[in-house]
């Protein structure tokens, strides 16, 4: 998200030198990264119009100031989840009060001047703050001047603004400028990790990667997915097809994306997609529709991203049959 009009209302920093262990930072959300929770997108480090995150891959876009700890479904939104300090220090400002609700084109104007949505910003000393946003209408917990610990609950994560998935999207800026904290000297080397981070303990770095694995008697609405309400766990024998999904993030293309169902009784179908974009988030499914009652058991999915020689992950999934 663009956040340069939500730090002009939040805040004026002094000048001072860049120290990179100025602060330390625990990550701004209280899940289980990479079971619970990802990293979905990080700091732009290429000038131009393309955007580059900081191991030279695509998980970022244009002008993209923060880095974006997403969550897996918006059920997972709804049922709550916390946004934490990152690190202690005096709470600069707050906003609240803006719906959680899908970015549209035609919501534009709407938003206009507040993208960030709900959120807070904290001010940690020595010119560093830090700027959460996207939180969930309500819940911000803190107020402006009050002093936070590091892991203080802030708010939870949410929908507001300018996004079209849950997550918070975390600004981390020294004397007004924007500081990558997987990158802080901004001396980025293609492939490996940054000899400095800002983080107390390393967070992993995943290229992408499949996030759920479901079954369905048709082909899921994107939306559905999303809402993390697509999958069925079981099906009647007479459902009109089997159909084997997988939700995932950080797609480039050329990425093939390989959907397996194995039967109760053997190997059902194999079937490799490849992509032909780069893609944010998206989903592929294969199936089969029903020409005789299906066996009753359980039926497995196994979906794996491949990027070029290499396994990026996999996720599994299964329905009864009944």
């Amino acid at each position: 998200m663009r956040a340069a009009a939500l730090l002009a209302a939040f805040t004026t920093l002094a000048a001072g030198p860049l120290a990179a262990r100025d602060i330390i930072l625990n990550p701004p959300i209280d899940c289980d990264l990479g079971s619970e929770c990802f990293v979905q997108q990080y700091v732009d480090h290429d000038p131009s119009n393309q955007a580059m995150d900081f191991r030279c891959s695509s998980l970022s876009y244009d002008t993209h100031q923060g880095t974006d700890f997403a969550l897996r479904s918006l059920d997972q939104m709804r049922r709550g989840v916390d946004v934490i300090a990152a690190a202690p220090g005096t709470v600069r400002a707050t906003r609240d009060g803006m719906e959680d609700a899908l970015f549209t084109p035609s919501r534009a104007s709407q938003i206009s001047g507040r993208e960030c949505g709900n959120g807070v910003v904290v001010d940690h000393g020595g010119g560093w703050t830090t700027q959460y946003c996207h939180m969930k209408r309500g819940s911000i917990a803190v107020k402006q001047g009050e002093r936070v610990r590091k892991s203080t609950p802030l708010g939870q994560v949410g929908l507001s603004g300018r996004t079209q998935f849950p997550h918070v999207h975390l600004t981390v800026r020294k004397d007004g400028k924007v500081v990558d904290p997987f990158d802080p000297d901004n001396k980025i080397s293609c492939g490996a990790p940054s000899g400095t981070t800002l983080w107390q303990t390393e967070l992993p770095y995943r290229p992408g990667g499949i996030l759920t694995v479901g079954f369905s008697d048709r082909v899921p609405k994107f939306d559905q997915v999303k809402q993390g309400t697509a999958a069925e766990t079981t099906l009647p024998t007479d459902a009109p097809a089997l159909v084997v999904f997988g939700y995932a993030f950080g797609g480039k293309k050329g990425d093939r994306v390989r959907l397996v169902i194995d039967a109760p009784n053997g190997p059902m179908m194999d079937e490799t997609v490849i992509l032909d974009k780069n893609q944010a988030q998206f989903f592929r499914a294969v199936g089969k529709k029903r020409t005789a009652l299906w066996t009753p058991g359980t039926y497995r999915g196994t979906v794996t991203l491949m990027r070029g020689n290499r396994e990026i992950n996999f996720e599994t999934g299964s329905v009864v049959v009944r």
